[in-house]
């Protein structure tokens, strides 16, 4: 009998071994080894809680980064790293780990990484999300090394900006803007050499309030050919600090502004010919919170809207060269949000659940054609345009944003399903402009007849 009741408990084990770990969801058995492995500790970094990194290109990092490919088995270790009772949540792939309870505790996850996109990962403890327990899973399409074969992804992720501002008085801020002109996809087949700020299109969302003193740092990469600059909408300043930041490869110079009007601001090159450079990608938002900041979102997206001007059709495979006389009789090849073809759909989706809101910051490099910006099956509930970032208009299908202009978009999703970003000027579409907002959930039928209650 005592052999009997070992040989139960050992098949025991090896079940729930079999089985994983816990999900929201039914558990699913795991069939295949898992094809990438993260581990991640609990600890106190900068004065909170967070996730830290442990063994390879994540050791020690803090809220890293977690990549995967489309379809490989996704498996998260979990450690205890100080004591206190935590957990992780994969947002959108209904999977959570068993809670840890001690130091040294562990807990392991498994799922297949089947949705593209960049997602959350937190711990469900209360009050330990907000104090600094959340990072990124980013699920790239295709397999494996696919990207590398044609050239590096420079689009920006559109959950890609800095948290909102809460309550605090005026400050001093550095910011940070190093120029690169590096080689990126433009399409599937298409590569082309992109000018960035940070080596991304759009280049970073830069997060403000009323009364900051911005103190910026424009530094040329020394592997630039060019010289370049930065201009802010937001400044009052000749140039927008255009003249202040005129940089050679390899010099690094510093302009300081005050920021004495709230709203949603371009920041753009400003070197000649300004509309080259705009046009290679050199484009960026500055958003001025007022006092109090904005009023709460579930989620926030960050869109800007260019066009290339190439030497061969939109669609050619091989390198896409600039083509200076379109550029001047302003005739594009390419629309694109966040900088290529599919950055919005393939790369980067946005993600959302039923029930959320959601604010999108847009703004239009352009540099020469304005964005009549449409989301295909909903109404804006509230658009906020230019200083003062209040609500003007409520209720919109299809709003006009100038080159060099921007809005804040806002959305209270009623009803899951895949609607599509476009400028409605809609043979854009066919030259490479589509975006995808893909929300998670439910809704009933009858949702669609509802009117939704203003805030």
């Amino acid at each position: 009998m005592k052999i009997f009741r070992v040989l139960l408990f050992c098949l025991a084990l090896l079940s729930s071994l079999a089985w994983g770990s816990d999900s929201l969801a039914e558990r699913q058995p795991i069939t295949a080894a898992p094809s990438v492995v993260y581990t991640l500790r609990t600890g106190i970094a900068e004065g909170r809680l967070v996730f830290l990194g442990v063994g390879g290109e994540i050791e020690g990092k803090v809220n890293p980064d977690l990549i995967f490919h489309e379809g490989e088995r996704a498996q998260v270790n979990l450690v205890n790293g100080e004591g206190a009772e935590h957990d992780i949540v994969f947002e959108f792939y209904d999977v959570r780990s068993n809670r840890v309870v001690g130091k040294g505790a562990s807990s392991t996850t498994s799922f297949v990484a089947d949705k593209v996109g960049s997602f959350a990962y937190y711990c469900s403890v209360p009050g330990h999300r907000a104090a600094g327990m959340v990072g990124k899973i980013k699920v790239e399409p295709g397999p494996r090394g696919r990207t590398a074969l044609i050239a590096p992804d420079l689009s920006r992720d559109p959950s890609d900006l800095p948290p909102p501002i809460r309550q605090r008085p005026p400050r001093r801020l550095r910011v940070d803007l190093t120029t690169e002109e590096l080689q990126g996809r433009l399409d599937d087949k298409t590569t082309y050499r992109f000018w960035t700020f940070g080596g991304k299109i759009p280049g970073p969302f830069i997060r403000a309030r009323l009364g900051d003193t911005l103190e910026v740092h424009l530094r040329n990469d020394p592997n630039s050919v060019l010289a370049h600059s930065v201009d802010f909408h937001g400044a009052i300043a000749p140039g927008g600090g255009a003249e202040d930041t005129q940089a050679f490869p390899g010099e690094e110079k510093v302009f300081s502004f005050k920021a004495l009007v709230p709203g949603l601001f371009v920041y753009h090159c400003a070197t000649p010919s300004v509309a080259d450079h705009v046009a290679n990608g050199m484009y960026g938002l500055l958003l001025v919170e007022p006092e109090g900041g904005l009023p709460e979102a579930d989620r926030e997206f960050y869109v800007m809207q260019g066009e290339l001007y190439t030497t061969k059709p939109f669609g050619t495979a091989g390198q896409q060269e600039m083509d200076y006389e379109r550029l001047m009789s302003e005739r594009p090849n390419y629309f694109i949000f966040n900088g290529a073809v599919g950055a919005l759909t393939k790369e980067h989706p946005l993600r959302a659940a039923s029930g959320e809101s959601v604010r999108i910051f847009f703004g239009v490099g352009g540099p020469n054609f304005a964005s009549s910006f449409h989301v295909i099956g909903q109404i804006f509930d509230r658009v906020r345009e230019g200083a003062g970032l209040a609500a003007r208009l409520r209720d919109e299908q299809t709003v006009a944003v100038p080159p060099g202009g921007a809005a804040v978009f806002e959305l209270d999703l009623n009803r899951a399903g895949h609607y599509v970003l476009i400028d409605h000027a809609l043979s854009r579409m066919e030259r490479g402009l589509v975006g995808d907002l893909i929300v998670e959930g439910s809704g009933q039928d009858k949702q669609t007849h509802e009117r939704r209650a203003r805030k």
